[in-house]
């Protein structure tokens, strides 16, 4: 409420986002980016509309039970990395695994973080690691589970313009590799434009951007 007033942050969104498919959401700060993929994520509850995973209707689920399908099928990506500080690199990518059952979830764990160039470092705890680092873990953490969807919000935001293009490289790389849903929230043209599809946010609305034709 704002006012005595109800405050819209989204309007009428609707959209499809095929299995496979990379989406950018574009839009400047307070569009209502990161309430849109909140929404996605089940993690915010709207007032109306409905949200469908992977056959699933979110919100006919209660709260553990979209806990439980976020962690059997969505793998997250934060530009805050959101790595739990008292968990050493090797520990953060374990979490999800041993939270799904995975019998082998060390094992994993580790060919995970020597994917993404850190084998030297699994014992480190976050605080030890570069914000570059840090993010890799993040990136091994998210798909680790295999899930069907990864949700990434502004994954470069806190890392230099090098080290962030060698995130979003590692980023695609290992999406093309999984054959993962990729839904990218950003204010990054250039970053959205290596997306099969960009959606621009404004004023709580969404629209699909035109490609200009090419070849």
């Amino acid at each position: 409420m704002q006012g005595g007033d109800a405050l819209h942050i989204l309007k009428d969104i609707s959209f499809a986002v095929q299995a496979g498919e990379s989406v950018a959401i574009v839009g400047a700060s307070g569009s209502g980016k990161s309430t849109l993929l909140g929404l996605i994520a089940g993690l915010d509850v709207p007032s109306a509309g409905s949200v469908q995973l992977c056959g699933a209707s979110l919100f006919a689920l209660d709260e553990d039970a979209r806990a439980q399908l976020r962690g059997a099928r969505m793998g997250f990506v934060f530009q805050s990395f959101q790595l739990l500080p008292a968990l050493s690199a090797l520990d953060n990518v374990m979490l999800p695994l041993e939270l799904a059952g995975v019998a082998d979830a060390e094992v994993t764990a580790r060919g995970w973080l020597k994917r993404v160039g850190l084998e030297g470092r699994t014992g480190h705890y976050p605080k030890h690691l570069s914000g570059g680092e840090q993010q890799r873990v993040a990136l091994a953490r998210a798909f680790a589970p295999s899930p069907a969807v990864l949700l990434a919000d502004e994954p470069t935001g806190n890392l230099d313009a090098e080290t962030g293009a060698a995130i979003i490289e590692l980023l695609f790389e290992l999406n093309r590799e999984r054959g993962t849903t990729l839904i990218l929230v950003t204010h990054d043209d250039a970053l959205a434009a290596r997306c099969e599809r960009v959606l621009h946010m404004q004023g709580g609305v969404l629209r699909e951007a035109v490609r200009a034709a090419t070849g």
